[in-house]
């Protein structure tokens, strides 16, 4: 598993609503630090491997009332893995519809004049 940092955004409503915060987010599987951030220090950063970020959310909830999450993602002392990309032209692939669509044709039928010589009286076409 990957490290990963999350970001949470909780209320402090008194004086022990931070450390119960920190109680909470310490009891979790896999969280490595807990700290608070943010100007008015109503963001704990939970850092960890494996940690799952919807069951301490809901555990902060049921505790404390208001619980939003803002991030989660790799923690800032790890690089990620940049892949260089190379620049390739694109492959062209035959294709097997034509280019130009040239429509439906609708079959034709060519009439030929017949002329019968008919001079009985027992002649069927007349």
């Amino acid at each position: 598993m990957t490290k990963k940092k999350i970001v949470i955004k909780v209320t402090l409503t008194g004086k022990k609503s931070r450390p119960k915060a920190m109680k909470i987010a310490v009891s979790q599987p896999g969280v490595e630090s807990v700290a608070f951030q943010g100007a008015e220090k109503e963001e704990l950063v939970v850092i960890g491997d494996g940690i799952d970020s919807i069951q301490l959310i809901s555990l902060l909830r049921r505790s404390l009332g208001y619980a939003d999450l803002l991030t989660v993602g790799a923690p800032d002392g790890e690089k990620k893995e940049e892949k260089k990309e190379e620049k390739k032209e694109p492959v062209i692939q035959p294709s097997s519809w034509p280019t130009i669509y040239q429509g439906v044709q609708q079959p034709y039928y060519i009439y030929q004049e017949h002329s019968y010589n008919c001079q009985e009286p027992n002649c069927s076409i007349m």
